[in-house]
């Protein structure tokens, strides 16, 4: 997998299998097909113009996949093609029917937006995050899956322990992954969110946003010793899973405290109900 990013449709599907597809592909009626409700990306894409021109020149050259529904079907892959389908005022697409779970739609629809790179920043790591948490994939696992490191998906985590109104930027394009992870190196919130608006506003960059969130209070200018690898990965799993900062500080025969950061009364109460594993 990791071999074939930046491939597109081949990286996911063998040429054969596509061309077995395409033998197999039937007419559909496109107001029988609903969208992919595991579909990662929240907002439409707007530029469809060249693949829309291109369909009522050609037609739909390469079929989409469905499952079907009790009352129609549901796109597992081909969504933009979809789209574009209707914009160019086609009544029916050649589609495949394929029988396939939730955790198989939402790793088709990830995977092939990852493939054409269309995803911001914030979409794919929910998209990572709703694998991980609603199919109990690892982050190894994912990261196999979409052709990753892991250390890649983990940190794609770590954007979403960010302040809203940081990640409505990020996922904007107001400010980069870059900025964000900066951001990240500061625990104040209210830091984090007056240095995102000053790169709106001032241009920052990333290393003048490294240098704003990652100096130490005097008190805390005394070197401290590196943390175990395992309390670290620890650190980023609790903080991902709760989505606020964890601070694991470990003592003397094992024992040790772990810090769980909250931000405002509501942030307490989400908190604890996602310890309770109400959320």
């Amino acid at each position: 997998m990791r071999k074939a990013l930046g491939k597109g449709i081949r990286a996911i599907i063998p040429e054969e299998t596509q061309a077995a597809m395409a033998a197999e592909a039937r007419p559909i009626r496109i107001d029988e097909i609903r969208p992919n409700p595991f579909q990662p990306r929240t907002k439409a894409e707007e530029n469809l113009d060249e693949l829309v021109a291109s369909i009522k020149t050609h037609g739909v050259l390469q079929p989409i996949m469905v499952r079907r529904r009790r009352d129609g079907y549901e796109v597992v892959m081909g969504e933009r093609r979809l789209r574009a389908s209707k914009l160019a005022g086609l009544e029916q697409v050649p589609a495949v029917i394929r029988a396939v779970d939730e955790l198989e739609m939402l790793e088709f629809a990830l995977i092939e937006n990852l493939q054409r790179q269309n995803l911001n920043p914030i979409d794919e790591a929910m998209g990572y995050k709703r694998l991980n948490e609603e199919f109990s994939q690892t982050h190894e696992t994912i990261a196999e899956k979409v052709g990753k490191d892991r250390s890649t998906v983990t940190n794609a985590l770590r954007l979403l322990t960010l302040p809203f109104k940081v990640r409505d930027a990020l996922a904007a394009g107001h400010i980069t992954a870059g900025h964000a992870r900066a951001l990240l190196m500061s625990e104040s919130r209210r830091v984090q969110v007056e240095v995102c608006e000053r790169i709106v506003k001032e241009g920052l960059s990333v290393r003048q946003v490294e240098k704003l969130c990652g100096q130490p209070k005097a008190k805390d200018r005394r070197p401290k010793p590196d943390k175990d690898i395992h309390i670290r990965e620890v650190e980023e799993g609790l903080t991902t899973y709760l989505g606020t900062r964890v601070v694991i500080n470990p003592g003397k025969g094992g024992a040790g405290d772990i810090v769980v950061r909250y931000f405002s009364a509501e942030d307490l109460e989400r908190v604890v109900e996602k310890m309770k594993g109400q959320r």
